[in-house]
């Protein structure tokens, strides 16, 4: 049955329909994969075998009747455990979470199990999901499947492992600066983050989104009319429109693309992640695109503002902890938000006013252009131990300087593969568009997809 593996949701549902795959004969190749990669990958928390097995079987008895329970009934799915499924945990990725039964389903669970899909298992994350990296001191150590020895991202993490690993074709992550995007890039994944509030979250904080990370574009197309219905817990939704997700193909002829290529400041450009971005650009112009270099878009006093701002709000959710459950945070998260104790309030307010100076170049930027394509990481990898690309607590958001400021500006963004390194490991392109331009950036995420053409090599991990 692994075979069948492979095949994307809307070829999957179609063998559903036509009865020439059974939802429990692929939730049974999907455990399959799981046994035999997961005690490498690191990728699940709370997976459960045979639950998945009863739910995908009573699945297939509705598929044999012609009585499917919704859009996307029997596909299995997995979840950030940051997004709460009642009844279970949320460890939040950290040793110091006390372990309470979540009371209700976040609206992204709520609407997977409205449409039928099997929540097989949830995904890992690191400490409080603040961390781009697959480390936690609650969760096992998540692993990039493209080279067991390196990072996956995060704080997506354990999700963007997952579909690497071809733990079925479904995983939905969260992002405020990047958490979809990043590992998304580093995996090989297609990440992406609609318009703030298209995708209703709870609870909801400014710039946090919840968004698809599969293997394909056309997966993402499908989940995304499920996940995007409205849920009144949301306070930061937008009104909901009922789009077209299933888009064709975008034709660039005579469309004015910008290109970014230096964040501002952070980490310098990789080379190799340079050339992947320019040939991606290049085949855009072959389409008939107009390519505009366009400027830095973060400054460094952009960056220690954010990091100020957020330092300073984690502080005091960690003083709220007993002594004995800040011992167990990690460390590195540990010394970064400690250091908001010296951190005045004038320093704290001139931080969020950082936050509101992103969202205004994120738009000037956009003014003039349909879309904006950049890298998503600057560098090709790094070590799997590691608790962020600079492994150093001063210097924690290097890495976020293309992704995050479109969280402060709200805008659609994606993560798509765009070539490989010498070693082997993917690298992402971001494609932009303006707020509420969501089916622009999937129509091109689409086109580029077609001319780039499918992955053929993703990991095989031997058991």
């Amino acid at each position: 049955m692994s075979g069948i593996i492979d095949l994307g949701v809307r070829d999957l549902l179609k063998a559903f329909s036509d009865k020439t795959v059974s939802p429990s004969e692929y939730m049974a190749a999907v455990c399959e994969r799981v046994d035999a990669c997961e005690p490498k990958v690191g990728a699940l928390y709370d997976y459960r075998p045979e639950q998945a097995m009863k739910q995908a079987a009573e699945a297939t008895q509705r598929w044999l009747k012609g009585e499917p329970d919704g859009a996307l009934d029997g596909v299995p799915v997995t979840l950030k455990e940051l997004i709460a499924t009642k009844g279970d945990p949320v460890p939040m990725g950290t040793a110091a979470t006390e372990l309470v039964p979540a009371d209700a389903d976040a609206p992204t669970a709520a609407r997977l199990k409205e449409d039928g899909a099997i929540i097989f298992a949830k995904t890992t994350c690191p400490d409080y999901g603040m961390l781009s990296s697959g480390l936690s001191t609650f969760h096992q150590l998540s692993r990039n499947p493209w080279d067991l020895s390196t990072n996956p991202g995060g704080s997506s993490a354990g999700a963007g492992s997952a579909g690497a690993a071809g733990y079925g074709p479904l995983h939905i992550g969260t992002d405020i600066g990047g958490s979809v995007r990043l590992p998304a890039g580093w995996t090989g994944l297609f990440g992406f983050k609609a318009t703030q509030g298209r995708v209703p979250v709870y609870p909801y904080y400014p710039g946090r989104c919840v968004g698809p990370m599969t293997r394909t574009v056309d997966d993402s197309l499908m989940v995304l009319p499920v996940i995007t219905r409205p849920d009144w817990r949301d306070a930061t939704s937008v009104p909901y429109e009922a789009l077209d997700y299933d888009v064709a193909p975008a034709n660039v002829k005579g469309m004015k693309i910008g290109l970014i290529l230096e964040a501002g400041t952070g980490l310098k450009v990789d080379g190799e992640v340079r050339d992947a971005v320019l040939a991606a650009a290049r085949m855009f112009e072959e389409q008939g695109a107009e390519i505009v270099e366009l400027g830095p878009m973060l400054s460094r006093d952009n960056l220690n503002g954010l990091d100020a701002f957020w330092r300073a709000r984690f502080w005091t959710q960690m003083q709220k902890l007993s002594e004995e459950a800040r011992g167990k945070v990690l460390p590195y998260i540990l010394e970064w938000a400690s250091a908001a104790a010296q951190i005045d309030g004038a320093t704290v307010a001139a931080g969020f006013d950082h936050m509101l100076a992103m969202r205004q170049t994120c738009a000037t930027l956009l003014n003039g252009v349909t879309a904006i394509l950049s890298p998503v990481n600057p560098i090709v990898s790094y070590p799997a131990e590691w608790p962020s690309p600079t492994n150093d607590p001063a210097l924690p958001f290097e890495h976020i300087g293309f992704t995050m400021p479109w969280n402060m500006g709200d805008q659609p963004a994606c993560s798509i593969n765009c070539g490989f390194s010498k070693s082997g490991m993917p690298i992402g392109l971001q494609i932009v568009a303006g707020r509420f331009e969501d089916l622009t950036v999937l129509r091109l995420a689409k086109a580029f997809e077609d001319w780039r053409g499918p992955i053929t090599n993703w990991p095989v991990i031997a058991a």
